[in-house]
């Protein structure tokens, strides 16, 4: 991999916390409680499963009791979420992994206890959705298992009218990787992260090999201005 962790080190930079996202409005205590709600009761009485594809194969924030690979049909992985606050800021805005429409996704299926569903599902979501302007990007997908098809919960798939996402050429996506940097690290972090536990499980993401090669020149070019 062109992206080394020596060119990802020089990526990070102390960025204080400049608060919530620009244009966002944060969750409510209550309309998180509403949201975790109406997942459950969505949920009915079976298991919950939650579909991984980025951050939440290497750090969960909880104990899953089962795990096995799952395909996703009709959706792929995409730098596509514009960000100016956690791995990027207004000066340098960055760039979120989402899910979009068409193509394939290789993930990891994570199953939440059943003793702590309620527990479990509510801090998931609290991390990953935190606004109210992306409260429909959490979801539920079909996807493909050696067991056969699941149901499965995912975060920031992309919804045709939100208008949130906006999938950019690969080289301009390379060039906000490359920049940016906020309090929870860089987005080069991210993708290098992403790429490698991918790896472990198996899955081989093409454009996002594209996609790290592109960022190391960004990274190297940065280097000698």
């Amino acid at each position: 991999m062109l992206l080394t962790p020596a060119l990802v080190a020089l990526t990070l930079r102390d960025v204080q916390d400049d608060g919530p996202e620009p244009r966002w409005t944060p969750l409510s205590e209550v309309e998180l409680d509403d949201l975790v709600d109406r997942l459950e009761q969505e949920a009915g009485s079976d298991p919950i499963w939650v579909f991984a594809y980025g951050s939440l194969i290497w750090s969960p924030e909880f104990e899953a009791t089962a795990r096995e690979r799952a395909t996703a049909y009709g959706w792929h992985r995409s730098f596509s979420l514009k960000i100016e606050r956690w791995r990027a800021t207004s000066e340098q805005p960055g760039l979120m992994m989402a899910l979009e429409r068409g193509g394939r996704c290789d993930g990891v299926l994570l199953r939440l206890s059943d003793e702590r569903r309620r527990k479990d599902l509510r801090v998931l979501v609290a991390r990953e959705i935190r606004y109210r302007e992306v409260a429909d990007m959490v979801r539920w997908v079909q996807v493909q298992t050696h067991e056969g098809t699941r149901r499965a919960l995912t975060f920031w798939a992309s919804t045709r009218r939100s208008g949130l996402t906006q999938p950019l050429p690969m080289e301009s996506t390379a060039t906000l990787i490359a920049s940016a940097c906020g309090q929870g690290g860089s987005c080069a972090e991210y993708l290098h992260k992403t790429i490698i536990d991918l790896e472990a499980e198996g899955i081989r993401d093409r454009n996002l090999w594209r996609l790290q090669a592109l960022v190391a020149e960004r990274i190297k070019a940065q280097q000698t201005n």
